[in-house]
Order: C-alpha cells, then sequence, then structure tokens
C-alpha cells in the first residue's frame, strides 16, 4: 500500500500526502485502520506524512515507545504537542489530503497558515475489512434515564437561544446519546456509524446504513425523522430553506462543512450534545455502579488467581485470555471495552501495549505486570488497571509504586469545587513523584461514557484540560510510572463526581484490590492509610458474597 502512495504523490505532482489513523467518522477506534496497514503502527492516535524521500509519523506521549518499536526503522517517529508538521516541512510545501478524513481544527493545527494544501478523494481497498450489517438497536427510557423526547427539547432549547437553524450531529456517540440508540460499528464500543441533521423545530434527517435502521424506527415512530442513506447529505442540504447551521469542529470534515458552508452560514463550531452527554443522570450511574460490581467480581478472581499461580507458565495473551474468560462468567457482560493491555516486564514500560504474535511475552517471577483492561456491559463501560508482583520487590520498585498510590489517592480525596477542573487535580496527581524528579507522560484521566466509549470528552485529567469539573461526570483516575525497557507502573479506578451536602467528591466505581506487596506502607500518612482501608473495606463488603471460600480470605487479608 506504501506504493500506492508514491503513487499518489507522483501522479498528482505532489510533495508529500498526510494518512490519519481515523475513517471518516472520526471515532478513536475504528474497524478501517489504513494508518496500521501502511505504517504498522498499531496505536489508537496518530498521523504519517510521507515525503518523496522521507517518512514521519506523529503519536503522542502514549505511544512514543511503541511507534518506536512497531515503525521507527522506516519513519522518523515525532512526539505531539512538541513536535507538528509546520515545525519540520517547509513552507512551500505541496501536500495531498483526504477532505474525507480531516476537519479545518486538525488541519489548522497541523499546518497553521500558508502551506500549499491539495485535497484528494482517494479510497483505499481494505482487504481485511468484514462486512458488517449488525443492525442499531434501542434503549429503552428505563435504561438511559431520560427520554429521547426531552433530551432533543433540551438541545432545542440551546439552538433557540444561540438563534441556530439547524444543526449538523456529525459525532455518532452524540447521536446514540440523543436519541437513545446504540450499535456495533466499533470493536469496543456500542456505537452507531450515522450522522444527523436537526432543525429548530425537531424534524431529523438521519444519515445511515439503511440496513441497519430497522429495529429502531419503531421506537423513534414518534418523531419527524427522515432515515437516508449515509451519501445522501448534500441531497437534504439543496432542499431546506436557507438558515444557521451549528456543526462539530471536532468531527465535521472539511467535505461535510464545505458542502454546508456553500448555501448555509455556520455560526456555531462547539456541539452542545458533548457537554449535555458529560453529566450523568441517577440512572446512568446506577447502572454503571452496577456494571463495576459485575467487573469487580471478574477481576477479583482474575487477580486471586495469578496471585496463586506459577506464573512462568503464563505468557501475556494466555493472560489476556484468562481474564476475558472471568468477565464471561458475568451474565450481563457484553465484549471488551479496549483490547486488554498485558504488559509484562519491559512490555509494561509501553504505555498503550498490545501484545501480538512477536512481542508475546512469557512471564517471570521477578516481573511486574500491568494489566489495563475493561468491559461493555448491559448497561454500563468500564477501565481499571491494576499492576501487580509475584515475588518480592526491591524497595525501589516499592517506592515508586508507592508514589504513584499517593498519587492516585490524592485524586480521590480532591475537593473539586476547591480545584474546579482537570488541569489543577492533574498537578495533585504527580506532586509526589516530581518531588523526587519523577513524572509520567499521558494525562491523569480521561471521561468515560455510560454503555459507551471507554474514552470520552469534553471532561478530563490532563495539563491541558480546563473545562469545569461537575456532578455526574465520570472520569479515569490513573497516575502512573514507566521505566523503558524494565517495568510500567498504573493504578486506575473510574470514579463519578457526587454532589454531599455543599461538597463536590469523587466517589469509586471500580471495585478491585490494589496490590499490597507493592506498597511502602510507611510512605503512607494517615489520611492516606485511612483511605486504602475504607476502599479495600468497600471491595470486600460489595465483592465478596460472589466469591469462593478461599478467593474470599485472601479478599479479607488485604483490608
Amino acid at each position: 500500500m506504501s506504493a500506492r502512495i508514491n503513487n499518489i504523490i507522483f501522479s498528482n505532482n505532489l510533495d508529500g500526502y498526510i494518512l490519519p489513523k481515523n475513517d471518516n467518522y472520526f471515532t478513536e477506534y475504528s474497524k478501517l485502520n489504513n494508518l496500521k496497514s501502511i505504517t504498522k503502527f498499531s496505536g489508537s492516535a496518530g498521523f504519517a506524512i510521507f515525503l518523496k524521500n522521507k517518512k514521519y509519523l506523529f503519536v503522542d506521549g502514549r505511544y512514543t515507545i511503541q511507534a518506536e518499536k512497531e515503525s521507527g526503522k522506516k519513519f522518523k517517529i515525532c512526539e505531539i504537542p512538541y513536535v507538528w508538521p509546520k515545525d519540520i516541512l517547509k513552507k512551500q510545501i505541496k501536500i495531498g489530503y483526504d477532505p474525507d478524513l480531516f476537519t479545518w481544527s486538525t488541519i489548522n493545527k497541523y499546518f497553521g497558515a500558508n502551506y500549499n494544501l491539495v485535497p484528494l478523494k482517494i479510497k483505499f481497498e481494505n482487504k481485511n475489512l468484514t462486512k458488517n450489517d449488525y443492525p442499531f438497536f434501542s434503549l429503552d427510557s428505563l435504561v438511559s434515564g431520560e427520554s429521547v423526547n426531552k433530551k432533543i427539547d433540551r438541545l432545542i432549547q440551546i439552538m433557540k437561544k444561540k438563534k441556530i437553524d439547524y444543526t449538523f450531529i456529525s459525532s455518532g456517540e452524540n447521536i446514540c446519546w440523543l436519541l437513545n440508540i446504540r450499535g456495533r460499528d466499533l470493536p469496543n464500543s456500542p456505537v452507531a456509524n450515522c450522522k444527523m441533521i436537526i432543525t429548530k423545530d425537531k424534524k431529523i434527517y438521519f444519515f445511515a446504513n439503511q440496513n441497519k435502521i430497522e429495529k429502531i424506527k419503531l421506537s423513534l415512530k414518534k418523531l419527524k425523522i427522515y432515515f437516508l442513506e449515509e451519501n445522501k447529505i448534500l441531497n437534504c442540504l439543496v432542499r431546506l430553506k436557507n438558515g444557521k447551521f451549528s456543526i462539530d469542529g471536532n468531527t465535521c470534515s472539511i467535505h461535510e462543512e464545505s458542502l454546508i458552508s456553500y448555501k448555509f452560514k455556520i455560526i456555531n463550531r462547539e456541539d452542545p450534545i458533548y457537554n449535555l452527554k458529560s453529566l450523568k443522570n441517577k440512572i446512568e450511574i446506577k447502572n454503571m455502579v452496577n456494571a463495576h460490581i459485575e467487573d469487580g467480581i471478574a477481576l477479583t478472581k482474575f487477580l486471586y488467581w495469578i496471585k496463586n499461580i506459577k506464573v512462568n507458565t503464563l505468557t501475556e495473551k494466555i493472560i489476556e485470555r484468562k481474564l476475558e474468560s472471568f468477565r464471561k462468567s458475568r451474565k450481563n457482560y457484553l465484549y471488551p471495552s479496549f483490547d486488554t493491555i498485558a504488559g509484562s516486564g519491559p512490555n509494561g514500560a509501553i504505555i498503550h501495549y498490545r501484545s501480538d504474535k512477536f512481542s508475546n511475552r512469557k512471564l517471570r517471577k521477578y516481573d511486574l505486570l500491568l494489566l489495563d483492561s475493561g468491559g461493555q456491559y448491559k448497561w454500563g463501560t468500564t477501565d481499571v488497571t491494576r499492576t501487580v508482583c509475584f515475588s518480592n520487590v526491591s524497595d525501589k520498585v516499592k517506592n515508586i509504586f508507592t508514589r504513584v498510590l499517593k498519587g492516585h489517592i490524592a485524586v480521590a480525596l480532591s475537593n473539586i469545587k476547591k480545584e474546579i477542573n482537570g488541569h489543577n487535580i492533574d498537578k495533585i496527581a504527580r506532586k509526589s513523584l516530581n518531588s523526587v524528579g519523577l513524572d509520567y507522560r499521558h494525562g491523569t484521566g480521561h471521561g468515560v461514557g455510560a454503555f459507551l466509549n471507554v474514552h470520552e470528552g469534553p471532561q478530563g485529567i490532563s495539563k491541558n484540560n480546563f473545562i469545569k469539573l461537575k456532578e455526574g461526570m465520570i472520569l479515569s483516575n490513573e497516575p502512573g510510572f514507566y521505566k523503558k525497557n524494565d517495568f510500567g507502573i498504573r493504578i486506575e479506578n473510574l470514579v463519578f463526581i457526587k454532589k454531599i451536602k455543599s461538597k463536590l467528591l469523587f466517589e469509586n466505581l471500580t471495585m478491585a484490590p490494589i496490590d499490597k506487596d507493592l506498597i511502602n506502607i510507611k510512605m503512607l500518612n494517615k489520611k492516606e492509610k485511612n483511605y486504602l482501608f475504607k476502599y479495600h473495606f468497600k471491595v470486600y463488603n460489595n465483592i465478596s458474597p460472589f466469591l469462593n471460600k478461599d478467593e474470599k480470605k485472601w479478599l479479607a487479608s488485604l483490608i
């Protein structure tokens, strides 16, 4: 396929071509991944620039080690946000790109001004892509916690306030939330690939594969909704009266924006559904609590199993399959929420590691195991990381693990009204590590959907996230540390924001023990020790009724 890109460059008289990881739905985990096919890079975010005599692969700090291993022989690896194409390419260079796969915000971020960018509509054949006609399905409002009509009314109210006539919703996850529907168009998320135009008088034009919509027609029959093929957006636009449009700057492609702007004035570039969706209602929180108890039972049984087996009989792939078998034993489990990360020893230092037939490592007694995994349940999404040891570890490793734990506890005990946003909380998470010159190259936490994407915005805990944290938001709490070619440490729980009297506090969703064999208890203060005791006590109360005698005894010993 690399020869195909060379042909594109030379036949169009270009200096280069830019290829992103995403498809035209701009999802994190799509089934179509031309970037992986060409570069061998398997991470969830990145893009490549092919020049006549040089190739660049741009990834963020989560993936730099992984990109070096997978693609470093043929590509120059550049870490964003520290290096962008505009920092290394000559201004007069002529770059081809597919306008279906980029938004103006990403193009401006990558290139800035004065670049000669040439739009080209080019389709790559992907022989590994199997046909997917899995139908969309509806959620009852008893599961979603709010009816479709109420959600639409809230959106229309925002449109009228901003004097918006039409909203183009290009994010499938936002449409899923608004219409209480789900699908199976992504490998690990119940997202339906679809797009939609809604008018201020509540008419809906729904663009999707028509083979997938029969099941949702009945639940949406009371709406003024028209079901159209995916490629009929232009046909719809020409029939609409003139007016003002709102689009989503994150997922409205350059091609789609050009179709809209030809006839309509675009006055807003932020989809308000992101903010509406981020505030989970009581039913969604209840469902997420139940999903995490189910997940906690599976993970606790797995942790007992792995702590009591000869680890030199295991490989990373065996571990992945074993954990999946524990999850499958839970009746409400559907499938993983992302590909399991089971990184032993030096593989644990690759932040978003995925084992394959070449890297699949046999465990050793003195290795650490970093295990990051999650599940999609009826009706909830989980994501949890535990770091496990199988022998006495050095004081140095224990001390680092304990500093990561101190950061994790500091986040869990945050006074959110005081700290306000994820930017401030991120500083608290890193404080203990930073005090001895250590750090980690990823955010401390991401937003999480309720039976939707495991990564969800706009909320997050990171250096660059200034979104105000509010009651009902769900986030991850996952500080870590990674020593290249040696080990990785991460402790991750999902939390939701709860209002208690006048305070906003994090409450744990994740119910799984933390490996006490890795903790230097002398480094914890009274408040931290108390937190750990209460956390393990809560895990025991929720999980122990579902454990056998030996598992229960082991879990009780951690309190």
